[in-house]
């Protein structure tokens, strides 16, 4: 069943989004080479409880961290630990959410250890095409648009250095429960599924791959993987649908909240196709 939340609601949940917002400005802040993924966890946890929030990850079906921490080859999902130690053009996806009044939120990143510089250009346009597909869905989130919309908007984010798009894990509704109905995928065709209406929260994630689109779990049962072990990108952001236009609402001080009233400061927005072209 789609939830459809009231505006008291969204505003809890932006509260939550902000939370987690601070607390990815915190990790983004302190990371360089040596630093271990237990210590970008351990910075995330303090920021999500300092600011009166929990994590929305932690004891999450058994997960023992407050971030997913994947690096290289990991797409999703990957256990912080103490003895992970990143080394310079390494790359960092940093998942997590926090939970204000009851209400979730869920935003993912992908860092270059060290800087752009430490990683090689077909690295560096990965990621950022990555998170030009993100903003695309995002900017697709409209009411009276569907599902298929956004997925279709992402997926030709892809096509152009035909990346391997994950398909097995997708975006997804939240609200009081960090997963709820509708399955947002990132691939798809313009003007299928659910219709998007006013007071829908989703959260859209695409997942590029340098390589294949196939994935496998580890040993850990958490940790994905690209099946040919290429690297991946992973960005996310929830976002409420509103007679406004889209609402990013786990939106960085550096990202716009109304992408499409702000559109200059959209990332990665000169990367972006257009879908029906695509």
């Amino acid at each position: 069943m789609i939830v459809r939340k009231s505006a008291q609601e969204i505003e809890a949940m932006a509260r939550a989004g902000a939370v987690a917002a601070r607390a990815h400005e915190a990790m983004r802040d302190a990371l360089e080479p040596g630093m271990s993924t237990g210590d970008l966890d351990a910075i995330a946890e303090r920021e999500i409880v300092g600011a009166g929030a929990q994590p929305s990850f932690k004891g999450y079906r058994g997960f023992p961290g407050s971030v997913c921490t994947s690096v290289n080859e990991q797409i999703v999902h990957g256990i912080p630990r103490s003895d992970v130690i990143l080394q310079a053009g390494d790359l960092v996806k940093l998942d997590t959410g926090a939970i204000v009044d009851g209400y979730h939120s869920d935003t993912a990143v992908t860092w270059i250890v060290g800087g752009e510089d430490a990683a090689p250009p077909e690295v560096r346009e990965l990621v950022a095409r990555t998170r030009a597909a993100l903003w695309a869905g995002l900017q697709a989130a409209l009411v009276g648009n569907r599902i298929g919309d956004i997925s279709a908007a992402v997926e030709a984010q892809s096509q152009s250095r035909a990346y391997g798009v994950v398909k097995e894990y997708v975006g997804h509704g939240l609200g009081r429960a960090l997963h709820e109905e509708p399955q947002v995928p990132n691939y798809g065709r313009a003007g299928r599924g659910p219709k998007l209406v006013r007071g829908l929260v989703i959260a859209i994630e695409p997942m590029f791959n340098l390589g294949t689109a196939d994935t496998e779990v580890l040993e850990d049962d958490w940790t994905v993987v690209t099946a040919d072990r290429a690297l991946s990108a992973h960005w996310e952001h929830t976002v409420a649908v509103t007679d406004d236009g889209p609402r990013v609402l786990t939106a960085r001080r550096d990202e716009p909240t109304y992408p499409l009233d702000e559109p200059d400061r959209v990332p990665g927005r000169e990367l972006v196709v257009d879908a029906s072209s695509a």
